[in-house]
C-alpha cells in the first residue's frame, strides 16, 4: 500500500480505537465484555459498515462485517480481537483487527470500483474474549466458533465477581443470531509478542507453527485459622502450599534446556485474604508452554511429584480442578509462501517464526485453511503498557496483508 491517504487513515482509526479503555500509562485496559470493550465495539461496527460491510453479532459475541461480492459464494475471514488484559498493550490483538479492516476494505472497493468480483466474498471478525483475562478460558469465541467449546458452556461461565458472560453480552449488546456462512480460508496478522523479530531485524514474520501450552486451574485447600494462637505444627495453610507449588512451576524449568519450556503462575485469589487469618484456599492458574504435548507430558509428571511433596510438608490438599490444552501444529506451506512473496515484493525482510503465544488462528487451523503474519514488538514486550510497534512496521503488515486478502479472496489457500 502507497496510498498516503489510506496510510494515514489507518493511523487515525488506530489512534481512535486506543483511546476506548485509555490507561495513564500509554496503554489499554478492555476487559471482555466490559463497558469499555462495548464502547469500542460500537465504534468499530460503525467502521465496518461505513466501509461498505454488513455488521453482526453471533451468538457468543463475535463481531462480524461482511461484504457479499458474489451472491451464494464462501466468505474469506480475516481478523483477531479487541479485547485486553488489565493494563495492557494497546498493539495485541486490535493491530489485527483494525488491519483486517483497511486492508480488506482497499480489496472490496478496488471490485466496486471495476465493477468486478473475486472468487470469495470477504469477511472481518473480532474474536470475543481471545485473552481469557475476565472469562476463562481464552479464545473463547473463535473456541465456541469451531466448535472446541459448547455455547451452554461459554455462556454459563462466570467472572470472579459472578456475572456470566451471557449476562455481560446482554447488558452490553453484543450478542445476537448471526451464523456464518461457508468458509474457504482464515488470515490473521499479529503483532509477535517476542523478541526474536526485533532483535533480528526482520519486519514480516510468517508464522510456521504454533507452541503447545497445557493450562491447570488448581485448588490448594487448606484450613482456616488465627495466624496468632494457632500452633504452627497444626497449622494448614492454603497460602504456604500455593507458594511452595509457584516455584514449583518456575522450577520446572530445570529439567529441560533453555527456554525449551516456559512456565507461570499468572492467576492468584485467596481466601479469606484477611489480616491475621490463615489462608483456608488458594486458587490459582498454572500456565505451561512448549514446542511439543511430549515435553509438557514431561513436564507435568515432574509437577505431580512435586505436589505430592508440597502436600505432605504443608498438610495441604492440592486439586487440579480443570484443564486447558492448545496442541502444537503447523500452518500451511502455501499461506506461509503468500506472506514470504508479498514481504519480498515490497522490499520488507522477512523470517519464518514460530508462535508461543496463543492465538484465534489456532483454533482456526483445525478448521479451514490458515495463516498468520506478524509484525515486531519493540523489546519482545507484550501484556503491558509499553507493549509498542512501529508505524511503519504496521504500514508494512498492512500492505502485506492487503495482498493476502486479494490472493485469498480470488484463488484460496495457495497449496
Amino acid at each position: 500500500m502507497t496510498d498516503r491517504t489510506a496510510q494515514e487513515s489507518f493511523l487515525d482509526d488506530f489512534a481512535r480505537l486506543s483511546s476506548f479503555g485509555a490507561t495513564a500509562g500509554g496503554g489499554v485496559e478492555r476487559l471482555a465484555g466490559s463497558p469499555e470493550h462495548a464502547q469500542l465495539r460500537e465504534w468499530l461496527a460503525g467502521r465496518f459498515v461505513a466501509h461498505g460491510f454488513t455488521a453482526h453479532f453471533d451468538a457468543i459475541g463475535n463481531l462480524f462485517g461482511l461484504a457479499e461480492l458474489v451472491p451464494g459464494a464462501p466468505f474469506v475471514l480475516f481478523g483477531s480481537h479487541t479485547d485486553s488484559q488489565p493494563l495492557a498493550g494497546r498493539f495485541d490483538g486490535a493491530y489485527g483487527v483494525l488491519t483486517a479492516l483497511h486492508a480488506a476494505s482497499r480489496v472490496v472497493d478496488d471490485h466496486r470500483r471495476a465493477g468486478s468480483a473475486p472468487t470469495y466474498n470477504i469477511a472481518i471478525v473480532d474474536w470475543f474474549n481471545e485473552e481469557g483475562a475476565r472469562f476463562k478460558p481464552s479464545m473463547m469465541g473463535s473456541g465456541v466458533f469451531t466448535g472446541k467449546l459448547t455455547l451452554a458452556d461459554a455462556l454459563a461461565t462466570r467472572d470472579p465477581a459472578g456475572t456470566s458472560v451471557a449476562s455481560a453480552l446482554r447488558s452490553t449488546a453484543m450478542h445476537g443470531d448471526f451464523t456464518s456462512p461457508p468458509l474457504a480460508a482464515y488470515g490473521e496478522i499479529h503483532i509477535e509478542q517476542g523478541r526474536s523479530m526485533d532483535a533480528a531485524g526482520v519486519t514480516i514474520g510468517a508464522v510456521d507453527a504454533t507452541w503447545s501450552a497445557y493450562k491447570y486451574e488448581v485448588v490448594v485447600h487448606g484450613e482456616q485459622g488465627h495466624t496468632g494462637s494457632a500452633r504452627m505444627s497444626d497449622r494448614r495453610d492454603a497460602l504456604l502450599g500455593a507458594a511452595h507449588l509457584v516455584t514449583a512451576v518456575h522450577d520446572l524449568i530445570e529439567h529441560f534446556e533453555v527456554d525449551e519450556l516456559h512456565t507461570s503462575v499468572g492467576e492468584f485469589t485467596v481466601a479469606p485474604n484477611s489480616p491475621v487469618t490463615i489462608a483456608r484456599e488458594v486458587r490459582l492458574l498454572a500456565d505451561l508452554r512448549a514446542e511439543t504435548t511430549g515435553l509438557l507430558d514431561e513436564a507435568f509428571a515432574h509437577l505431580e511429584s512435586r505436589i505430592a511433596e508440597i502436600e505432605q510438608r504443608t498438610r495441604t490438599r492440592i486439586e487440579i480442578v480443570s484443564r486447558s490444552v492448545w496442541r502444537s501444529g503447523p500452518f500451511l506451506q502455501g499461506g506461509i509462501r503468500l506472506i514470504e512473496r508479498s514481504a519480498a515484493a515490497h522490499g520488507f525482510s522477512q523470517g519464518r517464526v514460530k508462535t508461543l503465544a496463543g492465538h484465534d488462528a489456532t483454533n482456526m487451523k483445525d478448521m479451514i485453511p490458515t495463516l498468520l503474519a506478524f509484525i515486531p514488538s519493540v523489546d519482545g514486550i507484550s501484556h503491558n503498557e509499553r507493549e509498542f510497534s512501529t508505524d511503519a512496521d504496521m504500514l508494512a503488515g498492512l500492505s502485506v496483508f492487503e495482498d493476502v486478502v486479494r490472493e485469498l479472496s480470488t484463488n484460496g489457500m495457495p497449496e
